[in-house]
């Protein structure tokens, strides 16, 4: 059986050398010499509004700059980083890049002559990654030579994990993201997503584990300082491996599963050889999701503060990036607004399949599902929110027209949110900002 070389390189032991971590999965200088290079690194979110935890979020800056740096060192003759972060406001030209300098991109740009894309502004290549499935990829990664993909590792509330090939997502357009979260049972997220691979000439992945993150891919979620890098020629057999780590045979994680079966490949770690450390050293179970009542209605946390005359059933994977960034600050508004007193038999449904429970009033979030529900005639009191994304003064509105009498602020400022978040970390030294820094 053939076997496929994935570096374990532990950071604090051995130093943060980019060099070392490819050249211990097979990676010869030579191979980067000549060609473009479109380096991908995961910057799920950004906000200039408040300072927010970035660690097991975001990819962290020293590894960015190790890369660039070793790719000139190689000879690379075109490098680009490039992304496409989540946008609220589709029209917005500026976050990205905002991104890009609060993270110290713009010093790479000046000292090593890297481009810095946003995937947003295109143009994009139309590609087939399954049979009558179309998606948009950003042009300039998909005729680059490699794609150095620098995802983080962490667990993802939809995917279970989010690794190399989830990370290749943020290259699509708009539209294509949320069409990835299919309505479909068999051609769902999780099937799209596994196709992904196959669209570009080359990709090297290198994980950044110098912090990973449990219930992400956001702020939200708790991170760890690990201290590793994952490295490899073979984009699967590198989210193997990461998964195997975050606690997770390649099986149990659906797309890498369907990427396993579309390959070939073995369904477990047996053909590849991990090259450096012992995985098992660094492995343990990190949960992918928050918890939900026994019966699915509501977050667990609402249970215990003892919310009565509300279902919000758990989101599926149909709920769209766009969504999702909202449902969070949504949440947060309605544990503040709880005040003991039952509310009026309410349901919120949010996605692109859920089907309403008949309750007096039914909040219906989102453009899909107005569309699913706008002639759902036994539904008693439908307030519908439409848009793609919502507008969140919209969201406000409806609430409150169903009795739940929201602070505004959360949600029209909820930008500001992760901002509470940083409270967490205040005093503990592990969590240093100076690794989302260039000097």
């Amino acid at each position: 059986m053939k076997k496929f070389k994935v570096s374990l390189l532990n950071v604090k032991n051995s130093g943060l050398s980019i060099a070392k971590c490819f050249g211990l999965c097979g990676i010869d200088p030579l191979y980067f010499k000549g060609k473009k290079i479109f380096v991908k690194p995961n910057i799920v979110f950004w906000t200039s509004q408040v300072n927010f935890p970035k660690w097991g979020v975001i990819t962290t800056s020293k590894v960015v700059e190790g890369v660039v740096k070793y790719l000139k060192e190689c000879g690379a003759s075109d490098i680009v980083i490039g992304e496409g972060s989540v946008l609220y406001n589709p029209k917005d030209k500026t976050l990205q890049y905002q991104a890009f300098k609060g993270l110290g991109y713009d010093k790479l740009e000046a000292r090593y002559g890297v481009k810095l894309v946003s995937v947003h502004d295109g143009p994009f290549k139309k590609v087939e990654v399954d049979k009558g499935i179309f998606l948009k990829f950003n042009e300039k990664a998909v005729e680059s030579d490699v794609i150095v993909d620098l995802p983080v590792l962490k667990t993802h509330a939809q995917t279970k994990v989010s690794l190399g090939i989830k990370n290749l997502k943020g290259l699509l357009d708009m539209g294509s993201r949320k069409k990835t979260h299919s309505a479909d049972e068999k051609k769902n997220l999780d099937y799209i997503i596994s196709r992904f691979p196959k669209v570009f000439n080359e990709v090297v992945t290198l994980i950044d584990g110098i912090y990973s993150l449990e219930r992400g891919p956001s702020y939200d979620g708790k991170p760890y300082k690990t201290d590793i890098l994952i490295g490899s020629k073979d984009l699967i057999s590198a989210d193997k491996v990461g998964s195997y780590i975050l606690g997770y045979e390649p099986l149990e994680v659906p797309h890498i599963a369907h990427a396993i079966e579309y390959n070939n490949r073995a369904i477990d770690l047996s053909d590849i050889e991990i090259i450096g450390e012992n995985p098992d050293d660094y492995r343990r179970k990190y949960e992918y999701d928050f918890a939900y009542t026994e019966d699915g209605s509501m977050p667990k946390p609402f249970e215990k503060i003892g919310i009565k005359g509300l279902s919000y059933p758990k989101y599926d994977t149909t709920l769209c990036t766009y969504c999702s960034g909202l449902n969070g600050a949504i949440l947060t508004a309605i544990a503040r607004a709880w005040k003991g007193e039952p509310w009026d038999d309410v349901e919120i449904l949010t996605g692109k399949i859920k089907e309403p429970s008949y309750k007096k009033t039914t909040i219906l979030i989102g453009q899909c599902m107005y569309k699913r529900h706008k002639d759902n005639k036994k539904i008693k009191n439908p307030i519908f929110v439409k848009g793609c994304p919502p507008d969140p003064e919209e969201i406000n509105n409806a609430l409150k027209k169903a009795g739940i009498d929201v602070d505004p602020n959360i949600l029209k400022n909820f930008e500001s949110l992760p901002g509470l978040f940083m409270q967490r970390y205040k005093g503990k030294k592990e969590f240093d900002e100076s690794y989302f820094t260039i000097e």
